[in-house]
């Protein structure tokens, strides 16, 4: 499969209600968002697109998606389907998207191209089971994410890009588990509140202690470290 095959569509914004400003937060001197974007592009599948907002605040997220080398783009702040959906349409050789969030500092690496061998065997819609909350990515055909873009008309399935997906009539879904050597839904790498950042700068610094770039750590290893580290009331 060529990488123009396909896309990952990285969302992210800095108008977080719980945790604002938190995608630019330091975690071991680099910005969070640049975690997701140095470990999905290291996935080696597909070029990352980071699909932000047109708000004023999020320019800074276009400037280092410039920096780091990405194509950016800027849309609707809560019609987020209808980002992923314009990204898609401006690649019309693109036949697979990947969905990653802004909020996964410490998505699994090799999560896309195992979601994408689901797609390229028959699922129009693909994510595993059993990894740590935070570490997952969605796949999904371009035409299927058109589809949900034309038809889904919640507020609830505009924001949240992929529930139409899910439940629609005709849409065959894949959801595999994921390998025993990261299967750990009991641990929580996702940054949704100020809790969830103190703790994965805890995790980001002590990757860092341990040698090696953290932004590419492997999951095994962040796995292993947040299972050893105190519990997030103490963080």
């Amino acid at each position: 499969m060529s990488a123009t095959s396909t896309l990952i569509v990285l969302q992210a914004r800095m108008g977080s209600q719980r945790c604002p400003g938190k995608v630019l937060a330091p975690l071991a001197s680099h910005p969070l968002v640049e975690f997701c974007i140095v470990r999905l592009r290291a996935a080696g599948v597909a070029p990352v697109v980071l699909a932000t907002t047109t708000q004023p605040e999020d320019a800074a997220l276009l400037a280092l998606g410039a920096s780091l080398g990405i194509e950016t783009y800027a849309g609707s702040v809560h019609d987020v389907l209808a980002r992923y959906a314009e990204v898609a349409r401006a690649h019309p050789d693109a036949r697979y998207v990947v969905r990653a969030t802004g909020d996964n500092p410490f998505v699994d690496i090799d999560a896309p191209g195992r979601v994408l061998k689901a797609l390229v065997h028959g699922a129009d819609y693909a994510v595993e089971e059993a990894l740590p909350l935070g570490a997952a990515v969605e796949g999904m055909r371009r035409d299927v994410l058109l589809q949900a873009h034309r038809e889904a008309a919640t507020p609830y399935d505009r924001e949240h890009v992929t529930p139409w997906i899910r439940r629609a009539d005709g849409i065959v879904r894949a959801l595999p588990t994921a390998p025993d050597d990261v299967r750990a839904p009991d641990v929580r790498l996702t940054v949704d509140t100020p809790t969830d950042l103190a703790f994965a700068r805890r995790l980001a610094s002590g990757l860092l202690a341990g040698g090696g770039d953290p932004r590419l750590a492997p999951l095994r290893a962040v796995i292993d470290l947040a299972r050893h580290l105190p519990s997030r009331e103490v963080a």
